[in-house]
């Protein structure tokens, strides 16, 4: 009995004097526990259905999409309201799983310098956006929010779209041959700001 009581503080010794053993044993037991608590939601309804009403995103909407994420904006805004009196209070209800369903990536978080986004569709016109989306402080005086004068100059890339509904495609969302062969016709003529706007307008319309 004490050889085993010795041979067992030795090890636990051991691992705790081995740096790299320690190391490398943290990592195994989070990827573990990362294992337990996230894949059991790839199979749960509540997180992989999308909600009634909720569709992909038009050619034009997710080249919005695109430019949005390609310029930061997910740095100042988040998509994620809380289900907080106050959060749905100011910004309206709670964001839900089966909304972001066709997101990838989604744009959840909890950086806000600016207003949270997750319902900002229809709140104002086109050309509202079009003149915050210039130069925020012709609306907003006090606003920090960086102009972007060059969207309304730059036109969509209209080729890669195709390509990009069939990569999104294979990961889940729902587009047809149809869609995907016309997309790039959906988008020609259109420049960046128009495809912002565009995405600006239909976030949380599904939920209300």
């Amino acid at each position: 009995m004490a050889n085993d009581n010795s041979k067992s503080v030795l090890s636990h010794e051991k691992i705790e004097t081995n740096n790299f053993l320690m190391i490398v044993l943290i990592l195994v037991v989070l990827l573990f526990g990362g294992l337990v608590e996230i894949v059991p939601l790839f199979f749960q309804k509540s997180t992989t259905e999308p909600i009634k009403g909720i569709e992909p995103y038009t050619a034009l909407q997710l080249a919005g999409r695109d430019i949005y994420t390609r310029e930061g904006c997910y740095n100042c805004h988040s998509q994620m309201i809380r289900p907080f009196r106050a959060e749905t209070l100011r910004y309206g209800h709670y964001s839900v799983a089966g909304e972001s369903v066709y997101d990838h990536p989604f744009q959840w978080g909890s950086k806000r310098t600016g207003p949270d986004l997750a319902r900002v569709g229809a709140k104002y016109s086109d050309e509202w956006h079009r003149i915050h989306l210039t130069n925020p402080r012709d609306l907003v005086p006090e606003s920090n929010m960086p102009a972007y004068p060059w969207l309304a100059k730059t036109p969509v890339d209209a080729q890669v779209m195709p390509s990009h509904m069939t990569a999104l495609r294979r990961v889940g969302v729902p587009y047809t041959d149809a869609q995907i062969a016309s997309a790039a016709e959906d988008v020609k003529g259109k420049t960046e700001l128009d495809a912002t706007i565009a995405y600006l307008q239909v976030l949380g319309l599904a939920l209300k």
